[in-house]
C-alpha cells in the first residue's frame, strides 16, 4: 500500500475515534444531567448547599403550599366572595372591558367619534351590557375552578399547616394554636405582617425571598399562617437530599469530565472535519453534506423533540434505556454539526439553504427578465410585481412601501441629475459628464447621453483641428510656391535690363532651378490630390518584396553615398510575395527613402527591415533624424508638413502623405512612429496567396 494512501487510512481511522469519543462524551453528559435532574429530581445546586434547612429544596417544601394558602385567604377567600364578583382583579376585568370595547363597538352604528372615548365607553357598557355579564360571568366560574383546584391540592401537602382569615380556615391537622406549631423543630409563622422562621439556618436561606416576596403581593392583614414540619418528615425529607446531593455530586465530576473531552474532541473534528490534513486547505464534502443547511437545522430540531419523545416512553426504564436511545440520535446530530462546520468553512452556509436557492433562483430569473427585457417588459414586471410583494409581506407593509418609496425617491433623484447634466451640455459644457450608478435604464441613458457629449466633443475638437489644418496647409502651399514664383518674377524683371551675356546666363540658370522646383510642388500637389481621393488604377500582382527594394536601392545608389548613409537591409531567408501595385509600391517606397536623404543625419545608418506577420507582411524604415523631430507623429503625416520646421529644405512636405494614401488603396497600412530623434515608418500589406489569379485589377 502506498505510503500516501496509509496515512490516508490512518487520518479516517483517527477522525472516526475522535468522532465516537465526542458522541459518548457528549451522551454522558445528557445521561448525567437526566439522572440528577429528573432520575433523583435533584438539582447541581445542592453539591454547594451545606444542610438541608439551607436547601431550595426545603424552600420547594414550602413555597407551593403557602403561595396555595395566600391565594386563597387573600384572593378568593370562600365561594360566596367568588360569586359576588369580588374575587376579580380591577385591573384584568378593565382589560376584558378594552378588549371587548376594541373588538366591536368602534365598528358598530352606536359608535360616535365627536362624542370622545370616555362617552362611548358609557355607550358600550349600557348597549353591551348583557356581553359584559355573560364575561364577567365566565371569570367568576374560571375563578371557582381554580379556589377547588387548589381546596383539593392542600390534601397532598406533607408538612402540617393552618391558615385563618377571620372566616374561613384552612388545616390538614388538628394543630390550630401557634404553641403547637413553634413545638416542631422547624416551623413558618406568618401573622399579618410578622413573620417568624425557625431555625436559623431556615432564616438565612437565600430562597427564602420565594416565600416572602409572594407574601408581601397579598393583604396579610387579619391573616395568619402556620407551616411545620414533624420530625419523622424532616428526618425523611434530610436524608432523601443528603442521597440526592451524593448523586449530584457525582454526576457533576462526571458531567465536568464528559465536557472537558468533548469540548477537546469536538475543536479537534472542527479543525479537521471536510479536510485530509491540517495543510490541506480544500474543503471535502460528503453526501450527506448535499443536504441543505437549513433543513439540517431543521432536523437538529426534530431530533431533540424525538429524544424527549423517547425519553418519555421509557421514562420508567429511563436509568437503564438513556444511553441506548441517547447515543445513536447523538451521533447523527453531531454528523448534522459538523457538515455545518464545513459549509462555515467554504464559506456556503447561507448560500446552501433551500431558502437561499428559492429565492436566488426567483431573483435570478425576474433579473435575467428584467434585464433582456425592453421598457415595456419592465414596467409590466414592476406594475404585476410589486402588488404581488405587497400581498406577500402584508405583515410588514409600512416596510414595503418605504422601501418602495426610497426606490422611487432614488429613480426621481437620478431622473432630475440626468436632466440638470442634460442642460448643462445644451449649454455648450460638452466636458460635463453626468455620473448614475447602477445597472438601470437610467444609468444606460446617462451612459448613451456622454456617449454623445464624448461624440460631439470629438467632432468639435475634429473640426477645430481640420480648421487648423487648413489654416497651415494654405500658409505652407503659399509659402513653398511664392518662393520660387517671387525668384522667378525678381530674375525675370532682372534679365530684361540686364545686358551682360555671363549673367544673363546666370539669370537663365536660376530661373530654370526655380520653374522646376515651381514644377516639383505642382506635380507632388496633383499627385497627393489623386492619391487621397482613391483615383488611381490599381493592378494588385505578385510582388517579390526582397528584390523590389534590392533593385531601388542600386538605382538609388548615388543619393546614399551622397548622404554617407549606410543601409541595413534585414529580410527572411526565403522569397516573401505581397500582393501590391507593383508602381504604386515603389512610388510610396520611394517617397519614403526621398524623406529619408532629405532629412536624415549624415554619415548615420538606415535600417530597412522585412518580416512576416503570418497573412501580412511588415516593411519597417528607420532613421536618425537631423532635425529636432518637435512635432507629433499625427502632424507629420499632414500635408506639407516637415521635420524642418524652418523649410528651408528642399522637401515639399507631401512624402509621407501620398505614400500612405498609395498604400491604403492597395488595402494595407501605413504608419509613423516618433521616438526622439529616431523616425520609423512602417508599411503592411496582405501576402500573395496563391489561389488569387495571376493579375487583379481594383479600380476603385
Amino acid at each position: 500500500m502506498d505510503i500516501k494512501l496509509k496515512k490516508y487510512s490512518h487520518s479516517i481511522v483517527t477522525k472516526l475515534i475522535i468522532f465516537l469519543i465526542a458522541a459518548l462524551c457528549l451522551t454522558g453528559m445528557i445521561r448525567s444531567f437526566v439522572e440528577v435532574e429528573i432520575v433523583n429530581d435533584g438539582e447541581f445546586g445542592s453539591v454547594t448547599e451545606e444542610m438541608y434547612l439551607d436547601s431550595s429544596a426545603y424552600i420547594d417544601e414550602s413555597a407551593p403550599l403557602i403561595r396555595d394558602l395566600t391565594t386563597l385567604l387573600g384572593k378568593y377567600k370562600s365561594e360566596e366572595h367568588i360569586l359576588s364578583g369580588s374575587s376579580i382583579n380591577q385591573d384584568d376585568w378593565k382589560a376584558v372591558e378594552e378588549q371587548i370595547y376594541y373588538s366591536v363597538f368602534p365598528h358598530s352604528k352606536s359608535y360616535q367619534p365627536e362624542l370622545g372615548e370616555e362617552k362611548n365607553f358609557e355607550n358600550f357598557r349600557a348597549e353591551y351590557a348583557d356581553k359584559l355579564t355573560e364575561a364577567k360571568e365566565q371569570m367568576i366560574k374560571q375563578d371557582l375552578k381554580s379556589f377547588h383546584q387548589i381546596v383539593q391540592n392542600l390534601e397532598n401537602y406533607e408538612p402540617l399547616f393552618y391558615a385563618n382569615n377571620g372566616s374561613q380556615e384552612f388545616a390538614n391537622s388538628s394543630n390550630t394554636k401557634k404553641e403547637q406549631f413553634v413545638a416542631f423543630p422547624t416551623y413558618l409563622i406568618f401573622e399579618g405582617y410578622k413573620q417568624e422562621i425557625y431555625p436559623k439556618e431556615s432564616e438565612t436561606n437565600e430562597h427564602l425571598h420565594r416565600i416572602t416576596d409572594h407574601m408581601n403581593e397579598v393583604d396579610m392583614e387579619n391573616t395568619v399562617i402556620y407551616v411545620a414540619f414533624t420530625e419523622p418528615l424532616l428526618s425523611n425529607k434530610t436524608q432523601e437530599w443528603q442521597e440526592g446531593k451524593v448523586i449530584a455530586t457525582k454526576s457533576l465530576y462526571q458531567f465536568l469530565g464528559f465536557l472537558t473531552g468533548f469540548i477537546l474532541s469536538f475543536i479537534y473534528l472542527v479543525l479537521v472535519v471536510g479536510r485530509k490534513s491540517f495543510k490541506d486547505k480544500e474543503v471535502h464534502f460528503l453526501p450527506i453534506d448535499r443536504l441543505y443547511n437549513d433543513l439540517n437545522i431543521g432536523l437538529c430540531i426534530v431530533l431533540m423533540g424525538f429524544w424527549v419523545v423517547l425519553i418519555d416512553d421509557v421514562f420508567e426504564h429511563i436509568e437503564k434505556m438513556i444511553i441506548p436511545v441517547t447515543f445513536p440520535i447523538v451521533c447523527l446530530g453531531l454528523l448534522l454539526i459538523l457538515s455545518l462546520v464545513k459549509h462555515r468553512k467554504n464559506r456556503t452556509l447561507i448560500k446552501h439553504t433551500l431558502l437561499f436557492t428559492l429565492i436566488y433562483t426567483i431573483v435570478k430569473f425576474i433579473g435575467d427578465v428584467y434585464k433582456s427585457g425592453g421598457v415595456a417588459v419592465k414596467t409590466v414586471l414592476i406594475v404585476i410585481g410589486y402588488p404581488l410583494l405587497i400581498a406577500l409581506t402584508f405583515f410588514m407593509f409600512p416596510i414595503t412601501i418605504g422601501i418602495a418609496a426610497w426606490f422611487a425617491f432614488k429613480k426621481v433623484k437620478t431622473f432630475q441629475q440626468i436632466q440638470e447634466g442634460i442642460e448643462v451640455i445644451k449649454d455648450g459644457n460638452l466636458h460635463h459628464r453626468i455620473d448614475v450608478n447602477g445597472k438601470g435604464e437610467f444609468a444606460k441613458l446617462a451612459s448613451n447621453i456622454n456617449s454623445i457629449t464624448d461624440g460631439l466633443k470629438k467632432a468639435v475638437d475634429s473640426e477645430l483641428k481640420s480648421e487648423r489644418l487648413k489654416t497651415e496647409l494654405i500658409t505652407n502651399v503659399s509659402h513653398d510656391i511664392r518662393n520660387p514664383l517671387t525668384s522667378i518674377i525678381t530674375y525675370v524683371d532682372l534679365l530684361k535690363n540686364e545686358q551682360d551675356p555671363t549673367k544673363t546666363s546666370e539669370y537663365i540658370e536660376v530661373l530654370e532651378q526655380k520653374s522646376q522646383r515651381l514644377k516639383l510642388l505642382t506635380d507632388d500637389l496633383f499627385e497627393a490630390s489623386k492619391a487621397s481621393s482613391g483615383n488611381i488604377p490599381v493592378t494588385l500582382e505578385k510582388i517579390d518584396l526582397v528584390s523590389l527594394l534590392t533593385q531601388g536601392l542600386g538605382e538609388l545608389n548615388d543619393k546614399i553615398e551622397a548622404g554617407g548613409l549606410e543601409i541595413k537591409l534585414n529580410s527572411p531567408p526565403n522569397k516573401v510575395y505581397v500582393a501590391a501595385d507593383g508602381k504604386l509600391l515603389w512610388r510610396s517606397i520611394e517617397n519614403l527613402l526621398s524623406n529619408i536623404f532629405n532629412y536624415s543625419l549624415e554619415h548615420s545608418r538606415v535600417y530597412i527591415d522585412i518580416e512576416d506577420l503570418g497573412n501580412e507582411m511588415r516593411l519597417s524604415f528607420k532613421n536618425i533624424s537631423a532635425y529636432e523631430l518637435n512635432i507629433s507623429a499625427d502632424e507629420l503625416m499632414e500635408r506639407f508638413k516637415r521635420g524642418d520646421e524652418s523649410r528651408t529644405s528642399t522637401g515639399s512636405g507631401l512624402g509621407l502623405s501620398i505614400a500612405k494614401n498609395l498604400i491604403e488603396i492597395q488595402k494595407g497600412t501605413f504608419s509613423i512612429h516618433v521616438d526622439g530623434d529616431l523616425f520609423k515608418s512602417i508599411i503592411q500589406l496582405p501576402k500573395w496567396e496563391e489561389r488569387e489569379t495571376d493579375r487583379l485589377e481594383l479600380n476603385e
